[in-house]
């Protein structure tokens, strides 16, 4: 049997209209600080989320995105809830889930918080749809992990025909059938975005371009030279598909910290990041994980968004280069960084960082530089 990749015709070429996007996206991490060894309290450190929030609104940054877990170093089991919360204190902002980990979800119940979210927000809302880095959920809300990657299948299926139509009606294996019911409120947008998160699973991009769904892809660890391909076949799957490749869009979601310099950059991330990197890692058996690690990935050629304002712009570039995407996510608060340092690396990414990316973005896609436009 020939592969997926095999079945699928050449990369059409494709240019952006849209700017390109700067944005955050956070699990509202929440665990001891590695100086004091003291863990904030819940309530503290979900109003210091907003501040962040707040804060990127406020400096012109283009989206702000909330994973969803179910695991005591986290504090979003519900997303929703606040970025409901954050609509109400931003004005420009987008507000997103990163991810909705839907297989353990109902999806009319997603469809119906989101499109609330639309209408509180005024038309601000997204779905970030994905399996999930971590499986908790599953037994938490009484589903089998055997059925992991169909859950996953079926209840997209379902999302996605809720979002086309009011009156559904559907049937499937894992939820009651929907024999012609309305679904309501309906969200102001129309369509309510609906980003799939993928991995590093061929499979995955090719599904996501054969839906001509955008793509929010996750480079956490590795070169991101190797996920390019990832990129080529899901546009070729959707130009497969019938679908016009050049008009959807495309995100790269990274970890990443900025600060006046480098150095600065890499003492407030590193210590931070090792204390949940090493205890989530001594669950999947990863090797220790330091200031060494994140040195490394630091390079050009590493996964790390992090050091002064211009090494992050020029790495945002040379990924722009690689994947001619149209938005990039950076994940601050691997850790419990101190709430002042987050608030400078936003200002710092809305008004030194997404302002030159933006510039130059545009200026490639015009077919000029900066300078020469």
């Amino acid at each position: 049997m020939s592969s997926p990749e095999a079945a699928l015709g050449p990369v059409l070429p494709h240019r952006r209209s849209k700017p390109f996007e700067v944005g955050i996206y956070s699990f509202v991490e929440n665990i001891a600080d590695p100086t004091s060894g003291v863990r904030k309290r819940p309530e503290r450190r979900i109003e210091e989320l907003l501040a962040e929030i707040e804060e990127a609104d406020r400096v012109g940054l283009d989206l702000f995105a909330i994973g969803e877990h179910h695991r005591e170093e986290y504090l979003a089991s519900a997303p929703d809830v606040l970025l409901a919360a954050a609509a109400s204190r931003t004005e420009r902002i987008r507000l997103s889930s990163a991810v909705t980990v839907l297989g353990s979800d109902d999806p009319v119940r997603v469809f119906q918080r989101f499109a609330t979210l639309d209408l509180l927000s005024g038309g601000r809302a997204e779905i970030m749809a994905g399996r999930g880095s971590f499986v908790e959920s599953f037994p938490l809300f009484g589903y089998d992990l055997r059925d992991y990657e169909e859950l996953f299948e079926e209840k997209l299926e379902l999302l996605l025909a809720l979002r086309e139509r009011t009156t559904i009606e559907w049937s499937g294996r894992h939820r009651p059938p929907l024999p012609g019911l309305d679904v309501l409120p309906r969200p102001l947008q129309d369509p309510l975005p609906v980003w799939i998160a993928v991995g590093g699973t061929p499979q995955s991009a090719v599904r996501t371009g054969r839906l001509g769904l955008p793509l929010a892809l996750a480079i956490l660890g590795g070169e991101p030279a190797r996920f390019a391909p990832l990129a080529q076949l899901w546009r070729r799957a959707a130009a497969a598909a019938g679908h016009d490749a050049d008009a959807i869009p495309m995100s790269l979601a990274l970890h990443g910290f900025v600060a006046e310099d480098a150095d600065t950059a890499i003492e407030r991330f590193a210590p931070a990041a090792a204390v949940l990197m090493n205890r989530i890692g001594r669950e999947r058996g990863w090797p220790p994980y330091g200031r060494r690690q994140v040195e490394r990935d630091a390079q050009p050629d590493g996964a790390l968004l992090i050091g002064s304002p211009e090494q992050l712009v020029e790495k945002i570039l040379a990924h722009h280069a690689l994947f001619d995407h149209d938005r990039v996510l950076i994940q601050l608060t691997v850790g419990s960084i101190p709430h002042q340092q987050v608030l400078e690396a936003i200002r710092l990414l809305g008004s030194e960082v997404a302002p030159v990316v933006r510039a130059e973005v545009e200026a490639r896609r015009q077919g000029a530089s900066p300078a020469s436009a």
